[in-house]
């Protein structure tokens, strides 16, 4: 049975997390989280220390830069919620600032399942070539007739 975990700590790990994921420090980053961990993002499931490494070396392979800026920030029993704006450039030198969310759920003061909320559209700026950019801006004025 898990243990009643602090409010107060886990808002700690949380910002530390944050932190070393800015720093890339990927020895660190695995310690936050337990050995049976799930990684959701992108319609996809990411499971255990393997599946962490996946999400991380995917992640920082995108990244030349990162930083996190909180907006809103939840802890109820042993679940972390945060609406925050990732500010990142990319390897091809292009920068993005998109609002994700994300759910931590944490036993034993780990992470044992972390949860992303991002449209993967909000990415299109980086990508390079004509045809790609036209086919996404599309799809983005498609997704959007009749609300603007």
């Amino acid at each position: 049975m898990t243990e009643k975990q602090d409010k107060n700590q886990i808002l700690k790990l949380a910002s530390d997390l944050d932190n070393d994921l800015e720093l890339k420090d990927i020895e660190k980053l695995i310690s936050y989280f337990s050995d049976d961990c799930e990684i959701e993002l992108l319609g996809i499931k990411l499971k255990e220390i393997d599946g962490l490494k996946k999400w991380l070396k995917w992640f920082f392979e995108m990244f030349d830069t990162i930083r996190f800026e909180p907006i809103i920030i939840m802890v109820e029993k042993a679940n972390f919620f945060e609406e925050f704006i990732i500010h990142g450039t990319f390897k091809n030198g292009k920068s993005v600032n998109v609002k994700l969310a994300e759910v931590l759920e944490y036993e034993n003061y780990k992470i044992r399942s972390l949860r992303l909320y991002l449209d993967r559209l909000e990415f299109a700026d980086a990508i390079d070539g004509l045809i790609s950019k036209n086919l996404i801006n599309f799809i983005i004025k498609k997704s959007l007739k009749g609300l603007i």
